[in-house]
């Protein structure tokens, strides 16, 4: 037969003394005389009680004091992207200034992804919007705990969010590029929605799923018109935010005649992988291109040449997510935060 599990009240009984002073001795133990307390603790040590069940305790006081931060990515974005790294920087802040623990929700598979959401014990998520938001979101709210999503690519007005202006992020990163001389572009595009990856139209960009995408997008082409530089000259390449189809658009915009003397690229991501696509090929950068990331992530201050980029408060973003998960008094927020452009040795004026 199995052993019956010692309980506390069998130490109360062994040290002889009332269950709420035995409790008091483990959860509050300043109010214990020093030689009740070491009485009950010799007694639990006897009949190898290990203490209470934290489980009960934080299920009463109806908090367990950790926050989920959930992807719909690999468990390894959240050490391999620069974005996310330097987000769970301010996320990690937070937690520690309140002494909460966080959980790291993510799947390779769409089932996987909602029996760890619906099982992870925590007092709300904080969610990494990039493909599959939208399935986060909707998990999210099936649990009917508080949840903030960060970049969320959809237009919901019902949810908390915290981002940035893309649209005028993208003008200053276009008008930089347009002030220094330049005249010919390429864009290194997030993904529109399902990924693909590869050449496409503007007209296709303007029906773009994730809003972050379409915003951004927008932000180049107002400044590209604007200048008198038609878009079809433009060319545009949606990338899946990595090294291949980074390399492989790049491969296909520089083929042409006359390549392009800057790029824009959607995220630090991309644009570091092109500043070592160029390196490869001998290409000097910005010689002979220049190259504009988005996100402000460290390492492209550490990159060569250090990164032009449109900076978004990130480890803000952060914070702010744990602050409104802990302090949730049911209230929607959509928050903006401001952003900051950054020039360093990635954009020059055009060579003659």
């Amino acid at each position: 037969m199995a052993k019956k599990p010692i309980r506390l009240a069998d130490v109360a009984k062994e040290a002889g003394v009332s269950h709420g002073t035995a409790s008091n001795v483990f959860s509050r133990p300043g109010l214990v005389r020093d030689e009740v307390r070491e009485r009950v603790f010799a007694a639990a040590q006897k009949l190898g009680y290990a203490g209470p069940d934290p489980r009960g305790r934080l299920l009463r006081a109806g908090k367990v004091n950790a926050i989920g931060v959930a992807t719909a990515e690999p468990l390894s974005y959240f050490f391999d992207d620069p974005f996310a790294r330097a987000v769970m920087s301010g996320i990690t802040q937070a937690c520690d200034a309140t002494g909460a623990g966080i959980s790291l929700v993510s799947a390779v598979n769409e089932e996987q992804l909602a029996w760890n959401i619906q099982s992870a014990v925590v007092d709300g998520f904080v969610v990494f919007c990039l493909e599959g938001g939208s399935r986060l979101v909707d998990l999210a709210r099936e649990r009917r705990l508080p949840f903030v999503a960060l970049d969320y690519g959809i237009d919901d007005q019902s949810i908390s969010t915290i981002g940035v202006d893309d649209v005028e992020g993208a003008r200053i990163a276009a008008r930089h590029l347009i002030e220094l001389g330049h005249r010919r572009f390429a864009v290194l595009s997030l993904a529109l929605g399902e990924v693909t990856a590869g050449a496409i139209s503007w007209d296709r960009a303007e029906t773009a799923v994730y809003a972050g995408t379409r915003d951004r997008l927008r932000g180049y082409s107002e400044v590209f018109s604007a200048a008198g530089i038609a878009l079809a000259d433009v060319p545009l390449f949606e990338t899946d935010n990595d090294w291949k189809s980074t390399a492989a658009s790049l491969d296909h915009i520089f083929a042409a005649p006359e390549p392009p003397t800057a790029i824009l690229a959607m995220s630090d991501r991309v644009a570091l992988h092109a500043l070592d696509w160029f390196k490869a090929r001998g290409i000097a950068v910005p010689r002979d291109v220049s190259v504009v990331g988005f996100d402000g992530v460290p390492d492209g201050l550490l990159s060569q040449p250090p990164l032009t980029t449109v900076s978004q408060p990130m480890i803000e973003m952060g914070r702010r997510a744990v602050q409104s998960i802990l302090g949730f008094d049911g209230t929607v927020r959509r928050e903006l935060l401001g952003l900051e452009f950054v020039v360093r040795g990635s954009t020059a004026a055009p060579a003659r």
